[in-house]
């Protein structure tokens, strides 16, 4: 049996993925976590195989999560599921240290198999994920703006573009607003926007925002 830790913070989804994961037969769940910081803590207290892991989750964002369980649990294999398609996400949370991406449009038909990959020490990812990180850094002329932002810039841009404030981004983040300002001016910067709105309209464009978070 796999033994896999779910964490989400809808619980209708958590339900559903239990459902799916039963039907298959190979899989135990032997926790869930509504947040990142109950991730972490199944993480320190729990012995399993594969962390099923939302990207955007109350508390510690997920690149935040993936970093830190592996750090504690080095063997640990991460799968993420997200809403994005969008290859950033998944390239991010790739280099983080999770062992696979997959969507959750796709998760119905594909979350079976790519547990069972991740656990046997396998990598789930799509070919264009596969080819982008094959060939590292695009050139400046052809990569979209938002690719050159650091993680904590990008988790920033997100909470922005979800209708956070500074200030409420520096609690979630546990930052202070002075750090929250400069990670926005510099962001701003590389996105090439001069505003507030122009810099959601940006990410809308670019299907970077997290519908399920609002």
């Amino acid at each position: 049996m796999i033994r896999i830790v779910i964490a989400d913070d809808h619980t209708i989804m958590r339900e559903g993925l239990k459902q799916l994961l039963t039907a298959a037969g190979d899989f135990e769940i032997v926790a869930e976590a509504r947040d990142g910081h109950e991730a972490l803590q199944r993480v320190r207290e729990l012995d399993f195989d594969v962390l099923l892991l939302d990207m955007s989750m109350p508390g510690k964002g997920g690149l935040e999560v993936i970093k830190q369980a592996r750090a504690e649990k080095p063997r640990l294999r991460i799968l993420v599921l997200s809403m994005h398609e969008e290859h950033q996400y998944a390239i991010r949370a790739i280099k983080s240290g999770a062992s696979g991406y997959l969507t959750k449009e796709a998760a119905s038909t594909q979350l079976a198999s790519a547990l069972r990959k991740v656990a046997g020490g396998g990598a789930y990812i799509t070919p264009e994920v596969a080819e982008h990180l094959a060939l590292g850094a695009m050139p400046s002329s052809a990569a979209e703006p938002h690719t050159t932002l650091s993680d904590r810039e990008f988790q920033v841009l997100r909470l922005l573009a979800d209708g956070a404030g500074v200030s409420d981004i520096a609690g979630r983040l546990n930052l202070s607003v002075k750090t929250v300002s400069t990670h926005k001016a510099r962001l701003m910067q590389k996105l090439g926007v001069d505003t507030t709105a122009a810099l959601i309209r940006y990410a809308l464009e670019h299907r970077l925002t997290d519908p399920g978070s609002l």
